[in-house]
């Protein structure tokens, strides 16, 4: 069940007054307080982000309507499948300080081999493949309309290093595992629901290695999405969860001897 807003915006305050500040102050965890201060805060103005952004405003005044095959949880905002490329820009689409993040991330961890499930219009697909020209980054939609929309946005803003999958994520995942054996990055935001959710986390888990960081979206969207989350940290192989409630990051390094759970404020 996708939470009302007043129920998010409760979750909202308890994570907030809960979370460590985004400074890094006090925090004994080498890899987070890098993560913090490198990367969270690099406020640094990347000329990609002007050049996504720029197509994010584009998307957002134009008018056609796509038909979208949902294969997930759908959208929290409308149950029709007739929907305007405006209102998926505007409502469906990662933030762009969520977007930067990850763009951010790919830079400082050196992402080669990144995975998408869930391109929607191309937006956070752009940020990863911009920040990594030289890296392989494959990104997976179910509804062809958008899929073919989200290739002509990449041919715009010149990304030669996107291979677009279409289908559903249960029939073309093991295909793609196939080809990309080997994950640093992987950003899951296509189907917000708990079966699917902790599934595919298990689908993944042979193909990720110490390094690999896995970007779970909406993670406090539902209380089934409460709960995948809660199974993907307790995971043995998990050794590092970050909390920044509407995304999840987990890692998986050796160099924590017990888990380290963390909920920082962004």
């Amino acid at each position: 069940m996708v939470y009302s807003p007043l129920i998010a915006a409760s979750k909202y305050f308890n994570y907030y007054i809960h979370a460590s500040n985004s400074k890094g102050h006090g925090m004994h965890s080498p890899f987070v307080f890098e993560f913090i201060t490198r990367v969270m805060n690099d406020f640094t103005r990347y000329p990609d982000y002007d050049k996504v952004e720029s197509l994010r405003r584009k998307l957002k005044k134009d008018p056609a309507v796509l038909i979208v095959d949902d294969f997930g949880a759908g959208s929290a905002k409308t149950k029709s499948s007739a929907r305007k490329v405006a209102s998926i820009a505007k409502n469906a689409a990662k933030p762009a300080k969520f977007g930067q993040l990850m763009y951010r991330m790919v830079r400082h961890y050196g992402a080669k081999h990144i995975l998408e499930m869930g391109t929607s219009l191309g937006i956070t697909t752009a940020y990863l493949a911009a920040a990594a020209p030289d890296a392989r980054v494959i990104t997976m939609e179910g509804a062809p309309a958008v899929a073919d929309l989200a290739r002509s946005n990449f041919a715009d803003l010149g990304l030669k290093n996107i291979e677009l999958v279409e289908g559903n994520f249960d029939d073309t995942l093991p295909a793609v595992l196939e080809k990309m054996p080997k994950l640093d990055l992987v950003f899951l935001d296509g189907n917000h629901r708990q079966e699917p959710t902790e599934r595919y986390f298990r689908q993944l888990l042979p193909h990720t290695h110490e390094e690999t960081l896995l970007i779970f979206d909406d993670i406090h969207w539902s209380s089934g999405m409460e709960a995948a989350w809660k199974t993907v940290v307790s995971d043995a192989a998990v050794t590092c969860d970050i909390d920044l409630f509407y995304i999840g990051i987990v890692s998986f390094r050796k160099a924590f001897k017990e888990k380290q759970q963390f909920a920082i404020r962004f």
